[in-house]
Order: C-alpha cells, then sequence, then structure tokens
C-alpha cells in the first residue's frame, strides 16, 4: 500500500460520496456529517489493512527464522565462500 496514492484515492472517493449525499439529500449539514463518517470510516479501514500487512509480514518473517534453526549434519559443508550455507538457503525481501 503505497500511502500517497492511498490517501488522493481516499479523497477522491470521499468527493464522490459527497456530491451523491448532497444530490440525495439536498442538505450542506448532512453532507458534510456523513462525509466526515465515511472519511472515518476509510481511515479505520486503511489503518486495519496496514496492521494486516505487518501482521502477515511478521509471520512470513517468523517462518523464515524458523527454516534457520534446523540443525546442520557435520557431514555438509558449512562454509561457502566464507558464508555459512544456512544463510545461502534463505530468501530475504528486496528492499531497495
Amino acid at each position: 500500500m503505497f500511502a500517497p496514492r492511498v490517501f488522493i484515492s481516499m479523497l477522491g472517493t470521499l468527493v464522490v460520496f459527497a456530491i451523491a449525499t448532497y444530490f440525495l439529500t439536498n442538505s450542506l449539514w448532512t453532507t458534510l456529517i456523513e462525509t466526515a463518517a465515511c472519511a472515518v470510516l476509510l481511515q479505520v479501514g486503511y489503518f486495519l489493512g496496514v496492521l494486516y500487512l505487518v501482521w502477515k509480514e511478521q509471520k512470513a518473517s517468523d517462518a523464515l527464522s524458523g527454516e534457520d534453526k534446523v540443525p546442520v549434519s557435520s557431514q555438509e559443508d558449512t562454509k561457502v565462500g566464507g558464508l555459512s550455507a544456512p544463510n545461502l538457503k534463505r530468501s530475504e525481501p528486496f528492499k531497495p
């Protein structure tokens, strides 16, 4: 979730919601109140979405660290070019 894109999308959604609400109710105050409630609901949804992505990433990270705890047998070559072999089996997410 790229934050600026999400915020611009939310703003566009709120504008469309406000226009539709105004045409349905013909009341500026009702439109403002309902649009503010819609904005709060959108922010709560965004927050929950970010929490879900963080939880999912943590779960994946825990699964990767659990794979590293497998004991290496003494017959395997544990060094490859100065790096330990268990670290070569793990793939890290790309972080520029």
